[in-house]
């Protein structure tokens, strides 16, 4: 199935990453100036880490992290196919609001300990539906036993006004400890002549929904369109989010510590960029694609610089390790049943991502976190 109605950006579909990137910048500006006050506590922060994925403060013999993290607008995916297929997804999309602290969390080297639940209502109705209420309880125990965290507590607000009748808005935040402090990873061993190896997604993730939801709209079959025999479009979306931390935990283990690590999320492969070295980073493997974002692109009419600088593609994590570790890292991950590629390599030169089969370049100017 080829589409022949216009390109679907997802400014179009309503998130512009232009005018949310700048408030970002300010925020982080503010925080920074508050670290100083962990010194009242006898505590310091780990500079290195404001602008990364987690932050991360030195409380004497180990490092502690943490994240919160919102799952967005992927609820709305499994509502409509509830009504459609009479059946809740809600067990998936508990993993995919925890992998979106814990994925986040494991980039700067911890070990997730505690996971904390925000589970938003737009009224105490939600919390009515059986079924659906635990599934998404099942779902998140299932998950935490999974990166084996403790479920510390959570909230359960109804916000009647704020959030839509009949939805939820549900966030995770994540403390962890990097101990011992040898396998912080902010980026200060990251430099040319390391391997870049890619960790394979498991679907869309939980990024890029807003895009997908758009898109549902122009299909005849909307969510019900199949993708692949015997599966729709709307299952594939609600495919769980890929939990990484049992790969970054069995690397350790293995007496492997990576230089650097980016969860690929917002902005597509731009994250590859994340860290603000002056470093080229190479790809010669391009993963293959999952069937639902490859079906997204050709449905939304996008190139591949669109659809790589929006989502992730096929690759859901890329660990920067050094280049004798690279094989041996991807074969950890396959045994934690992540496929992997030993997909890249960095080099001296200008801040540059070139995906060179795909012929895309991205430059500093491509992205805009710090």
């Amino acid at each position: 199935m080829t589409s022949t109605a216009a390109p679907l950006t997802y400014d179009q579909a309503g998130v512009n990453y232009d005018l949310i990137d700048p408030l970002k910048i300010t925020a982080q500006r503010a925080a920074a100036a508050t670290g100083a006050h962990l010194g009242a506590h006898g505590f310091t922060e780990v500079a290195a880490s404001r602008g990364e994925s987690a932050y991360v403060v030195d409380v004497g013999p180990f490092y502690m992290a943490s994240i919160v993290e919102c799952l967005g607008t992927k609820t709305l995916v499994a509502d409509e196919m509830a009504k459609l297929m009479g059946k809740s997804f809600f067990a998936g999309i508990a993993q995919d609001t925890i992998a979106m602290a814990i994925n986040d969390l494991i980039t700067v080297g911890a070990t997730p300990l505690v996971v904390q639940a925000y589970w938003a209502a737009g009224g105490s109705d939600w919390f009515g539906d059986a079924q659906r209420a635990q599934a998404l309880v099942a779902g998140w125990k299932a998950a935490c036993d999974t990166c084996q965290v403790a479920w510390g507590g959570g909230e359960t607000p109804a916000l009647a006004g704020i959030v839509e009748e009949g939805r939820i808005d549900l966030a995770a935040s994540c403390t962890g400890l990097i101990n011992p402090k040898e396998r912080l990873s902010v980026g200060d061993k990251l430099g040319a002549g390391d391997a870049i190896v890619l960790l394979a997604s498991s679907g869309i993730h939980a990024n890029g929904l807003s895009l997908a939801r758009k898109l549902a709209e122009r299909l005849p079959g909307g969510y019900l369109t199949e993708i692949e025999p015997g599966v729709t479009y709307g299952e594939a979306l609600l495919a769980p989010t890929a939990l990484y931390s049992p790969v970054t935990e069995a690397l350790w283990k293995a007496g492997i510590a990576p230089h650097y690590c980016a969860n690929i999320t917002g902005h597509g492969w731009r994250k590859l960029l994340r860290h603000p070295s002056q470093l080229t980073y190479r790809i010669h493997t391009v993963p293959p694609k999952t069937a639902v974002l490859e079906f997204i692109q050709q449905q939304a009419g996008q190139d591949d610089r669109e659809a790589y600088s929006t989502l992730n593609m096929g690759a859901g994590f890329a660990i920067f390790v050094k280049a004798e570790d690279a094989e041996r890292t991807a074969q950890i991950s396959r045994e934690c049943g992540i496929e992997a590629w030993v997909a890249g390599s960095v080099e001296a030169g200008g801040k540059q991502l070139l995906i060179e089969p795909l012929g895309i370049r991205f430059s500093e100017d491509d992205l805009h976190l710090r």
